[in-house]
């Protein structure tokens, strides 16, 4: 299935089929990006060299997915054998004992793995997940556009220079929007993409005595750009705009810039999926007092919760070997070009010629994934690791609470002032009931 297929596709669905047999039937929660639906059409290969394991699929939104994941480990209901994590998760799961270690067969080459990717999805020094594709955050943007503004794009763009480009290439009567940016709430929707701002600003979830600084001047400064872009030079929807919905929009040439996840490099570049494909440059995210923080890092990984009895556990590594392994990121390749693969993982897949002739966003990905550094996320010292989110139990919650806020203030229900309060409100009373400072 081509990639405009895969994203028209995308939407809550379980793929079923008769298992064979006395056949191992492994259920896996997955989330409706393309790459993940590329790995569902891919199984019957996956089935047919190994006739004893049978996967059924089911495919639920991020936020979906989240939910049910987390509720269905935290419970221990054990409705999935598979499940599909991120490198928040991965580490505080893993210390709570709901999932196994991955175990790498002779043929996965564990030392090809990102180092920053391989260490996100480890604890105490060993795999939890296993990354099927990973991301930073860069920005693309329509060369023709520039080009005929007379524009040209700095290879380090500052937030300043963003809003300025945005608000020349602003265009609606043509159906064109200067800007397209997450709006969608949620700690892994608008919060994905505000957090890095905030900390390009200068920012910080919390200081070093576990104080929530929502409501400090590099908030300010960073919401008030990132809603008045959107209310200004975005579409009419954007604060309904997650991913994909961006990701389409982008492709049919409606948005001018889109600081977005670098996995979309291969969709708005592909002429099977892009109306704007040759036209379409890459640069690193946007900075602003600071590029510490400035772009994110995350993968979406295949992990197996501990509960999953011992022959389910025995076909879930056999299947996750499978599709985060060498040889399928090259079948990927095979099926649907280099441009197309999962990327993001493996130094094999930026080392190889195919792939670097065809992805002309690989540089600026890879150097952003390499230069993430969750340890040191932010400009003054913070007590946390990570980029667009803390790894603490409650900031799900937090960043859940934090991005309703922020969406209100996009829809024009509250000020940025009243937003960011509410915010810290909601953060603060989030770590007293977990137990922080602790």
């Amino acid at each position: 299935m081509k990639a405009a297929h895969l994203l028209a596709a995308a939407a809550s669905v379980v793929i079923l089929a008769a298992p064979a047999a006395h056949a191992t039937r492994l259920v896996i929660a997955t989330v409706d990006n393309a790459q993940m639906l590329e790995m569902q059409h891919l199984t019957p290969l996956f089935e047919k060299t190994h006739p004893g394991i049978h996967v059924d699929w089911v495919t639920l939104t991020e936020h979906q997915l989240r939910d049910a994941v987390s509720t269905d480990l935290e419970t221990r209901q054990g409705q999935f054998d598979i499940v599909t994590v991120g490198m928040y998760e991965t580490p505080l799961w893993a210390r709570r004992g709901w999932l196994v270690p991955i175990q790498p067969d002779a043929h996965y080459d564990v030392a090809d793995l990102l180092p920053s990717i391989r260490a996100g999805l480890s604890y105490r020094g060993r795999l939890y997940a296993a990354p099927f594709y990973g991301e930073s955050s860069m920005l693309m943007y329509r060369t023709d556009l520039l080009r005929k503004a007379g524009l040209r794009m700095p290879a380090q763009p500052r937030w300043s220079e963003v809003a300025a480009l945005a608000a020349r290439l602003d265009d609606p009567r043509h159906g064109v929007y200067g800007i397209c940016l997450r709006g969608k709430a949620g700690w892994g929707e608008n919060m994905a993409l505000v957090s890095t701002m905030v900390n390009a600003f200068g920012g910080q979830w919390f200081d070093m005595n576990w104080r929530p600084q929502i409501n400090s001047p590099p908030w300010q400064r960073a919401v008030g750009l990132y809603v008045d872009l959107l209310r200004r030079y975005g579409p009419p929807t954007a604060a309904q705009m997650n991913y994909n919905a961006n990701l389409a929009l982008f492709a049919q040439g409606r948005c001018a810039m889109w600081v977005g996840a670098t996995v979309a490099g291969g969709f708005v570049s592909s002429a099977r999926f892009s109306r704007v494909a040759g036209e379409v440059g890459f640069a690193p995210a946007p900075i602003a007092v600071t590029a510490r923080g400035s772009h994110w890092l995350w993968a979406w990984a295949l992990a197996i919760p501990s509960d999953v009895d011992a022959r389910q556990q025995a076909a879930a590594q056999i299947f996750v070997n499978w599709a985060t392994s060498r040889a399928y990121v090259e079948r990927v390749a095979a099926r649907d070009g280099w441009d197309l693969v999962p990327s993001g993982t493996r130094k094999s897949t930026y080392a190889n010629p195919a792939f670097q002739a065809a992805s002309p966003w690989a540089q600026v990905e890879l150097e952003a994934i390499e230069s993430a550094d969750p340890n040191a996320p932010t400009l003054p010292r913070s007590p946390y690791r990570g980029i667009q989110y803390v790894s603490i139990r409650g900031f799900r919650t937090i960043g859940d609470r934090v991005g309703a806020a922020i969406h209100q203030a996009l829809e024009g229900k509250l000020s940025v002032d009243a937003a960011l309060a509410q915010g810290q409100y909601a953060a603060r009373r989030e770590l007293l009931s977990a137990g922080y400072p602790p």
